[in-house]
């Protein structure tokens, strides 16, 4: 765990990875603040080789909560830089994750309805039937996304993250589930996969040189009809490797129809039926606690999906995410040569620290018990943070 790897010809320093978190402390509009940039220093100084951002909408229309970080024009860039020159005086690097929410956003956020591939499927979080994608609007997406690239690069960023899992618009073009056009953007696989052939090969384009590109994509979708499969997965990994990208991170689970698919561990059933209003409280609660006991932390969730990756993916850099908290278990994933790193979200909230910990042989395990109250944090826009013993009373959304 504490030898070199490689993304590309990017060398990390190690195989630790801190994972993309919502941090949920930018302004208004979306600019980095000092408090984010301290935020990651600390993270920092905890000894990860690589740092990666919370999700940042590459376009207004994708924006997905309150304080989320913008990379959406150039504007933005001074903040960002900000944050990457924070990281790297420390001596990790880092990956701005670029993403566009699709329809999983609220009209307050963005000025109109959301957006999808297909108008269907008025989803049971916020009861939003979102419009259908004009082929305008999908190429000026392919292009928000390459500018977006160049901005981070521009910034700072060591590493081109795109992010098509959890179930926003890159994962809704990829999913069968969401995606029901019948135009030269769906209605097969290989039109499915068509907006992230049009991105990555729009990048390589604008930003030739060694910045390494990578994807964080659903290998299950696990929504009510049939989506992305393991079996679809394998076929887009390989169609990924053969267009360049140098590093894959596989999820499962969209947020919208059952964000426990995405985390797993324990229910915050109090912190998020906090933040829902009045009117939705009771079928909020009842919803959340048919959820108990369905969804315990499975140590390294994925990991059979990024096993099965590894005969398809070439040289790309595999990354294990998925619940992952004993040392001695990531040390086996990385020796076997399943994966080349290893992910940690909920572990790094809790313990900024934890690789110096492991490094001095101070813990042999993460102390996250996967409560959850984090994500409840995010529910109610309350910046991200452990807290494990309960939130910060007189808040929320």
């Amino acid at each position: 765990m504490f030898t070199p790897g490689k993304i590309g010809e990017l060398e990390i320093k190690n195989r630790f990875v801190r994972a993309p978190i919502y941090e949920g402390l930018a302004q208004s509009d979306g600019t980095v603040t000092d408090e984010m940039v301290s935020l990651y220093k600390t993270a920092a100084k905890g000894g990860a080789g690589l740092l990666c951002t919370g999700y940042m909408f590459a376009h207004p229309l994708g924006r997905a909560q309150k304080s989320q970080t913008g990379i959406h024009k150039n504007e933005m860039i001074p903040g960002l830089k900000k944050l990457a020159d924070a990281v790297h005086k420390e001596g990790s690097k880092i990956a701005f994750e670029i993403s566009h929410a699709g329809r999983q956003t609220e009209k307050h956020h963005i000025g109109r309805n959301p957006l999808e591939p297909s108008r269907i499927h008025r989803d049971p979080s916020f009861f939003i039937k979102p419009d259908e994608m004009t082929e305008e609007q999908i190429l000026e997406t392919v292009n928000a996304f390459v500018a977006a690239s160049i901005r981070a690069v521009e910034a700072g960023s060591d590493v081109i993250y795109l992010h098509a899992g959890g179930g926003d618009l890159l994962n809704q073009f990829l999913s069968p589930f969401f995606n029901k056009r019948k135009d030269k953007w769906g209605g097969s696989a290989e039109n499915r996969f068509r907006i992230m052939r049009h991105i990555i090969l729009g990048i390589k384009k604008e930003i030739p040189g060694q910045v390494p590109i990578m994807v964080k994509m659903n290998s299950q979708d696990l929504t009510p009809q049939e989506g992305i499969t393991i079996e679809l997965a394998l076929t887009y990994a390989t169609w990924l490797h053969e267009i360049g990208v140098n590093g894959l991170e596989l999820t499962s689970g969209v947020k919208f129809y059952n964000h426990m698919h995405c985390w797993r561990g324990d229910v915050p059933i109090k912190e998020i039926v906090k933040a829902l209003p009045l009117w939705k409280k009771p079928v909020g609660y009842l919803f959340m606690k048919s959820l108990q006991g369905k969804h315990n932390l499975i140590e390294g969730w994925n990991l059979e999906a990024i096993k099965s990756v590894r005969r398809f993916s070439g040289d790309m850099a595999l990354f294990a995410v998925g619940g992952i908290r004993k040392k001695s278990h990531m040390e086996e994933i990385v020796e076997n040569g399943d994966a080349d790193f290893i992910s940690l979200a909920r572990p790094f909230i809790r313990e900024p620290f934890l690789v110096k910990k492991f490094l001095e042989a101070k813990t042999e395990e993460a102390l996250c018990v996967s409560c959850n109250k984090c994500i409840g944090a995010v529910m109610n826009q309350i910046p991200t943070a452990c807290y494990h013993n309960g939130l910060p009373q007189g808040r929320n959304g």
